[in-house]
């Protein structure tokens, strides 16, 4: 069985190594984090840096906090470990390039943790995009209250904390896996509510070479039940609303996500479309991806998520965030300690 070690025990961490600990066609090699109680999540070595972790190992997650995914994919990479990175890829387009080519180097592969790629659902939807004609227009909406103790860990205050990098980037990567390459974007952003040192809401437009053109709007300061994990409940911290989060257009008919409600039929707008919903089995898409990274390190499939695709979304969210960070206003900043108003 494939030998999979875990490095950083945060939220995402632990997820991680939940399903590897259950899964019967895995190993968990290790875990590494530097606080002891990370050796109380499985059994499993426990070691505080991965430059101390002694072991016999296949692959490795990193869901470090961003700033170290390249210096441990760089140890990783030097044992001959395929990497499972966390999004995003890195903290800049030059140290996810290095790290592609390093991987190159090595002769290991590298995934990138945009997970929502593998939920049953998307795979049911991009399957079914060819039933609406030319898709035109998408509409993306992922609007959340965090709670206030989400900030207490420091370095979510800053930039790497905030939603475009945390969240949309998210939504960035499922468009490009169903529509292709974006060509242009435009965005506006703003700190309506806490005030602090980061954008917390916008709206972000994006044209494809296809001529599609997508938006998204998004925040973490506003409760609602739109979003893709309201929507899909594939994250065990956020209600499950099974609302719809995407909506797409196209010149034969329109979706509806996750609902996966097709409307077709109608031949223009005196034409009531008829609805029909598609069917699908269940799944946890962190589950299918480590399934995915472990075919890959047994030789038997190549990433669906590469590094050079978590590098394209890099790209695209650091020129969201530099077009949706909004100017703050001089001496209005009451900060994350704030509860909303």
């Amino acid at each position: 069985m494939p030998r999979i070690a875990v490095a950083g025990a945060g939220a995402i961490g632990r997820r991680h190594v939940a399903h590897i600990a259950d899964h019967p066609d895995l190993t968990l090699a290790a875990i590494i984090d530097p606080d002891p109680a990370a050796a109380k999540l499985a059994q499993a070595p426990w070691f505080a840096d991965i430059e101390s972790a002694d072991i016999d190992a296949d692959g490795l997650v990193i869901a470090t906090p961003t700033q170290f995914h390249e210096p441990t994919f760089n140890v990783a990479a030097d044992r001959g470990w395929h990497a499972l990175i966390e999004k995003p890829i890195a903290s800049d387009v030059m140290g996810s390039t290095r790290m592609i080519e390093r991987a190159a180097t090595a002769g290991v592969h590298i995934l990138t943790g945009h997970h929502r790629r593998f939920h049953p659902r998307v795979t049911a939807l991009k399957a079914a995009l060819p039933r609406i004609g030319q898709p035109v227009l998408a509409n993306v909406m992922w609007s959340v209250q965090k709670p206030a103790d989400y900030f207490d860990v420091a370095w979510r205050q800053g930039p790497e904390g905030a939603p475009v990098r945390m969240n949309v980037s998210h939504e960035l990567d499922l468009l490009q896996f169903l529509f292709g390459e974006v060509t242009d974007v435009a965005g506006l952003g703003a700190n309506p509510v806490r005030r602090a040192d980061r954008v917390e809401s916008g709206g972000v437009v994006l044209r494809f070479e296809s001529g599609l053109v997508a938006t998204i709007a998004f925040a973490d300061c506003a409760a609602s039940p739109w979003g893709f994990e309201h929507g899909t409940g594939e994250n065990p911290n956020i209600a499950r609303t099974g609302e719809t989060s995407m909506m797409i257009t196209g010149s034969g008919g329109a979706l509806a996500f996750p609902s996966l409600t097709l409307f077709e039929g109608a031949r223009d707008w005196a034409d009531a479309p008829r609805a029909e919903t598609l069917h699908v089995g269940d799944g946890t898409p962190l589950i299918r991806q480590l399934e995915h990274f472990a075919r890959i390190i047994q030789g038997d499939e190549q990433p669906l998520n590469t590094g050079a695709s978590g590098r394209r979304t890099l790209e695209l969210t650091l020129e969201v965030e530099r077009l949706t960070t909004p100017l703050l206003p001089v001496g209005n900043t009451p900060g994350f300690g704030a509860e909303p108003q």
